[in-house]
C-alpha cells in the first residue's frame, strides 16, 4: 500500500477511487473502515466534530443517518455545508471531502430505518439525541416504552454529502507523501498534486 499514489494510477472519478479505497480497507478487515470524522461549523463559527458510519455512496454524495434535532443536524440546518475525513492508519491512507449538505429523500431514510436492528430503531425514536439527560435510567426507560415495530420518526434521517473537493493522501516512508486534489469543474473533475 506504501507503494504511492501516481496521477497515471488514480481513476479520473474520484468515487470511483475511493470505492478502491474504501474496498481494500474492507479487504484488509480494519474496524469500522466506514467511520469517517464529520466536521461541521457551530452557530458561533467554531469547528465541531465527531465520528459517524458512512452508509452509501449513492447520487454523487457521501450518506449517512442521524438525527436532525442533535447539535450536527442543528448545525446542518444552520449551515449546510461539512468535510468527512477518513482515516485507515495501517494502510497510511487518509481522504477529504468537502461539500454542501442534502437531506436524503424520505423514502430513503424510511428503507434505511427499517433495515436497523430493533434496538437501533429504539433508540433512534427515545433518544433527544445531544440534550442533557437526568441519568441512564431515564433513556432506558424511554427505550422500553417504544413497541417493538417503531416508524422512523420525523426527528431521524440521511443527509448526503455532495463534494466540491476531495483529496486523497498517501503516506510514504520518506514522509514526500502523495496528495491527489480532485476539485469539480464544468465538465467534470480536475485532478492536481499537492505538496506533501
Amino acid at each position: 500500500m506504501r507503494a504511492g499514489l501516481s496521477e497515471a494510477d488514480a481513476h479520473a472519478d474520484p468515487f470511483v477511487q475511493f470505492g478502491r479505497w474504501l474496498k481494500d480497507a474492507l479487504d484488509a478487515d480494519l474496524p469500522l473502515a466506514n467511520a469517517m470524522t464529520l466536521a461541521t461549523v457551530a452557530e458561533d463559527g467554531a469547528p465541531d466534530a465527531r465520528i459517524v458510519l458512512l452508509k452509501g455512496v449513492e447520487h454523487g454524495g457521501f450518506v449517512f443517518y442521524t438525527n436532525y434535532e442533535s447539535r450536527k443536524g442543528r448545525q446542518l440546518a444552520a449551515r449546510p455545508q461539512a468535510c468527512l475525513v477518513f482515516l485507515w492508519s495501517p494502510l497510511e491512507r487518509q481522504v477529504r471531502i468537502e461539500g454542501r449538505i442534502e437531506k436524503v429523500s424520505a423514502a430513503d431514510s424510511d428503507a434505511y430505518f427499517a433495515s436497523r436492528p430493533l434496538g437501533a430503531r429504539r433508540s433512534a425514536c427515545a433518544s433527544n439525541q445531544s440534550a442533557v439527560v437526568p441519568n441512564r435510567d431515564f433513556l432506558e426507560s424511554k427505550v422500553k416504552a417504544i413497541g417493538d415495530n417503531p416508524a422512523r420518526p420525523a426527528h431521524w434521517g440521511g443527509y448526503r454529502l455532495k463534494p466540491g473537493r476531495i483529496e486523497f493522501w498517501q503516506g510514504r516512508a520518506d514522509r514526500l507523501h502523495d496528495r491527489l486534489l480532485y476539485t469539480t469543474r464544468p465538465g467534470g473533475w480536475k485532478i492536481e498534486r499537492l505538496a506533501p
